[in-house]
């Protein structure tokens, strides 16, 4: 008689915070969480409201689902994002909308930055 395999689903392993020491600041593991690719793009997308998994697709064009799911799960774990409810999409908690006010005024200075750097003569 054939042995029946039972199917379970295996769930990807929990997203794990930047390594480091136990005493580094806060802010450093932050901003590792933040470098991992498409992470800050995700963020950034929500900030002006819900977005539907394909939105947030579309919005960073060129992520794998595999990877979106990735981030998305990651963020979550981190208490930044909540799931879509019914019919809706991804949004920012408190948390996270707190994150994004504080990153707007890097934003601003990302943008000065930018316009200096184009207005160089760099021969």
């Amino acid at each position: 008689m054939p042995r029946q395999t039972s199917r379970t689903s295996r769930q990807p392993p929990a997203p794990a915070m930047p390594a480091g020491p136990d005493d580094a600041p806060p802010v450093i593991a932050l901003l590792d969480m933040l470098g991992r690719r498409w992470m800050l793009r995700v963020l950034w997308a929500l900030r002006a409201g819900a977005l539907t998994f394909r939105d947030l697709q579309e919005t960073c064009d060129g992520m794998s689902p595999s990877v979106l799911s990735r981030r998305l799960a990651e963020l979550r774990e981190m208490g930044l994002i909540e799931p879509p409810g019914s019919g809706d999409g991804y949004r920012l908690t408190s948390p996270g909308q707190e994150l994004v006010a504080v990153l707007t005024p890097v934003s601003f200075w990302a943008e000065r930055w930018r316009r200096e750097i184009k207005g160089r003569d760099v021969s």
